[in-house]
């Protein structure tokens, strides 16, 4: 089968698993109940779509696929601001209840941090990667200590709200947060569009790209903000999924066999399309809501990362 016709599979696999979730079991109430599985299905869309492309963006411009961008302390991040926000301002707050405020706040932050992350260090003539990576790495831990920190001292009733905020979830997605989402990935789209022909040539490394005449500094700084706010919109709207792109990543670098980006980018964003819907239909229909949609993708997500780290540490 060719990547065209595991394209068209893949994005039948979506629709199929969009239909039963959308369709089953509706007894009453139709309207009411259509309407809100249709936007948890369109805003689980829009976050599995943003992250692959995302991940796959990262991996290529590191040459390294094992790492994904929550590497760099943004779910960390996220989880500090929501904490910081109940801790100061408590859960009653205009920053916590208005939707508009919190997504454009939250995503705003994350994107902040991430830029100035990469210019502070790309002003360095020995511009080094990796390095932006162990620093992202080591704050992503410095917020992580004085979030569980500022948890310990929150009410426990507030904290039960902030606890919702710490895991994907889609129940809380309304149509402000998924319009505003969807809105700032269209603009960012159109913004990476210009840097798509680039992505092949990256992925042969950084000397490779220079001698073929690409601008590697500009294009990977424009890449790292489109990384940033793709990586901020899916965390905004619906909370942290770490595992979900290194994932999906990979297993459409399997299942395609290829390294061009033409492919790549709409394969892994179908293929977390399916595992992202898949794995709603088990937490609401298998488990009944007794556990949420970031422990299954993580620990599906983390399996196959200690297989990809067994299978990169052999000779």
């Amino acid at each position: 089968m060719g990547a065209r016709g595991k394209l068209l599979l893949l994005s039948g696999i979506g629709v199929a698993l969009a239909l039963v979730y959308v369709f089953q079991g509706i007894e009453w109430h139709w309207d009411y109940v259509m309407a809100r599985r249709v936007l948890k299905v369109a805003a689980a869309a829009l976050t599995a779509v943003v992250v692959a492309c995302s991940t796959v963006i990262f991996q290529t411009i590191t040459t390294n696929r094992i790492l994904t961008p929550s590497v760099i302390g943004i779910d960390s991040l996220y989880i500090l601001m929501q904490t910081a926000v109940v801790f100061v301002l408590g859960a009653t707050s205009a920053v916590w209840t208005n939707v508009a405020v919190h997504f454009t706040l939250s995503a705003g932050l994350l994107i902040a941090f991430s830029v100035l992350l990469y210019r502070g260090f790309f002003r360095r003539e020995a511009f080094n990667l990796y390095l932006i990576l162990l620093i992202g790495l080591v704050f992503g831990i410095f917020f992580q200590s004085v979030a569980s920190f500022l948890q310990m001292l929150i009410d426990p009733n507030e904290f039960l709200i902030l606890q919702g905020r710490m895991f994907a979830d889609f129940n809380a997605v309304d149509i402000r947060r998924f319009t505003i989402a969807l809105v700032t990935a269209v603009l960012v789209t159109v913004y990476f569009i210009p840097s798509l022909r680039y992505l092949d040539v990256l992925a042969l490394g950084r000397d490779h790209a220079l001698n073929l005449g690409v601008d590697y500094d500009g294009t990977v700084r424009r890449l790292w903000i489109v990384i940033t706010a793709f990586v901020a919109v899916a965390t905004s709207l619906a909370g942290p999924v770490t595992f979900l792109g290194l994932l999906v990543a990979n297993v459409a670098y399997e299942f395609f066999k290829t390294h061009r980006h033409k492919i790549l980018l709409p394969g892994s964003s179908l293929i977390s399309i399916v595992a992202l819907l898949g794995a709603l239909l088990i937490v609401e229909r298998v488990f009944t809501f007794t556990t949420t949609v970031s422990v299954i993708v993580n620990l599906i997500g983390g399996v196959y990362f200690l297989r990809l780290v067994l299978k990169e540490s052999q000779p």
